[in-house]
């Protein structure tokens, strides 16, 4: 499937999808504290999302349960909201949510301290969220896109973290997950050559340990095969001839 250019009327639905997904997590950083269940943390998302006359991207898709993935400490990514799973002191949380507005999708996630955090823990949140702005320095027109995968991985690997292998970033659009794969690590080939109008899910996935991950038993949820934590920063980005519009980053 070839990677879709969007037109300008796509790309204004996109944005305002953006826009509003942006102001759910917000929202969500403020309702995160120790003690709430990863149930309240999804049911909290799913009034927000409807609120603004959106769909949850995530629920029942390829039968994902939720409305949002809810994942802690080693967890990488995907996982289920659970009654019984309560948010401690001195955890961290990445909350991954999207939104379909008007036939359209964004796709963002956040990593969030519960109360007081190690330094390792900080150190972490810090780089994941930066590395993806490293790799934004390379999110124009007329560069490759194994420049964004290739910066991602440096500027994490140069503060002593790995990059998860397993899982990638992808093109979004009117489909939650489009053409091209988007790695975060360096890959032997260029890759797609971006063009203006390109709507793409850019996602690090960073684990204070080895990059190895397996999933468990519900088929879902990712965690760090060495039980080191993990963090994720996602945004969906426009390209275009100049710097990157970063679609689900209020301004």
């Amino acid at each position: 499937m070839p990677v879709t250019i969007k037109s300008e009327r796509e790309i204004e639905i996109m944005r305002e999808a953006g826009r509003i997904l942006a102001i759910v997590h917000e929202e969500l950083a403020r309702y995160i504290k120790s003690g709430i269940s990863t149930f309240e943390i999804n049911k909290k998302t799913d009034e927000l999302i409807r609120s603004y006359n959106c769909i949850p991207s995530f629920l029942n898709y390829n039968g994902f349960p939720a409305s949002v993935c809810v994942s802690i400490n080693d967890q990488v990514v995907h996982g289920i909201p659970n009654k019984k799973v309560y948010l401690q002191d001195g955890d961290i949380v990445s909350l991954d949510a999207g939104v379909i507005y008007k036939g359209y999708q964004s796709d963002a996630a956040r990593t969030w301290a519960v109360g007081e955090i190690s330094k390792e823990a900080k150190k972490l949140i810090e780089v994941t969220e930066q590395s993806f702005f490293e790799g934004m320095k390379y999110a124009k027109a007329g560069n490759h896109l194994h420049e964004i995968s290739a910066a991602i991985q440096d500027y994490v690997e140069s503060n002593g973290f790995s990059v998860v292998r397993d899982l990638v970033g992808h093109g979004i659009g009117a489909s939650l997950h489009e053409e091209p794969q988007i790695p975060n690590f360096r890959q032997k080939r260029r890759g797609l050559k971006l063009e203006a109008g390109m709507t793409l899910a850019i996602e690090p996935m960073v684990n204070a340990g080895r990059y190895d991950v397996y999933w468990e038993d519900d088929d879902w949820t990712v965690v760090t095969e060495d039980g080191s934590l993990s963090a994720h920063y996602e945004n969906t980005v426009l390209i275009t001839d100049g710097e990157p519009e970063i679609l689900s980053l209020r301004k």
